[in-house]
């Protein structure tokens, strides 16, 4: 019996809120009972090795309120520790990967995501809905004029899987994470290709036929998010 008495092959309860702000295309996702607010920002400027080339770029922002976890969370003010850099460069490529940035232009678009409360999967929930806040931003360039035809080349989103109690299971919530033998972030296209894979045993080993299984666990719950970012963007 998992904690929320979930069945291992299911996902948290999903919940998508958009324009959460009214200042940037923005998303409230929510994965159980973690929360992270997704906002875009677009600036017509690119970073300094894209100048002159008419390609613009993507990236992400990824940042831990102090309030999100039941301990305080520091604030990282002048630093950011390592595990915060490679979680938005992992978003970034994430998102860069669902868009031609020749036809975006020579801008840039950056997804800020802030987890407001943790439980985890606060990575995946924050690639699932930073592609949603990317796809409201390149509307909006649309209905602007401003971009002639949608750079998006398909959707993207992310979800954890992970063997505890020697059981692969979907979408991992803070007490399973913490003792999983085996704990994995997979990132798919919806077109079924791979983006990116994350797979680590925690003092454990896994075998070809376990990774299949997750694989597959994985597939499954991706597949269900984008049918709830489908229903958004419609």
């Amino acid at each position: 019996m998992r904690p929320d008495g979930r069945e291992r092959d299911q996902l948290r309860v999903i919940t998508m809120n958009t324009d959460f702000l009214n200042t940037v295309p923005s998303v409230l996702i929510g994965t159980g009972n973690t929360r992270v607010l997704c906002a875009a920002t677009v600036s017509e400027s690119v970073p300094p090795f894209l100048f002159g080339t008419g390609k613009g770029w993507v990236t992400a922002e990824y940042s831990m309120l102090p309030a999100s976890t039941q301990s305080r969370n520091k604030r990282e003010r002048f630093k950011i520790s390592g595990r915060t850099q490679e979680i938005q460069r992992l978003i970034g490529r994430s998102l860069r990967a669902t868009i031609d940035l020749q036809k975006l232009g020579e801008r840039t678009i950056t997804v800020d995501c802030d987890v407001i409360q943790a439980d985890g999967g606060t990575r995946t929930a924050s690639i699932t809905g930073g592609f949603l806040a990317l796809s409201l931003a390149v509307n909006s360039l649309l209905k602007q004029g401003l971009l002639k035809k949608s750079p998006l080349q398909g959707k993207c989103a992310a979800v954890s899987v992970g063997i505890v109690n020697g059981q692969a299971c979907l979408d991992l919530c803070y007490k399973e994470d913490v003792k999983a033998d085996v704990d994995m972030n997979v990132v798919m296209m919806d077109n079924g290709k791979f983006i990116e894979i994350q797979g680590t045993g925690e003092e454990a080993v896994f075998s070809h036929a376990q990774l299949q299984e997750m694989l597959q666990l994985a597939q499954k719950g991706i597949d269900r998010l984008f049918e709830y970012q489908q229903k958004v963007l419609t």
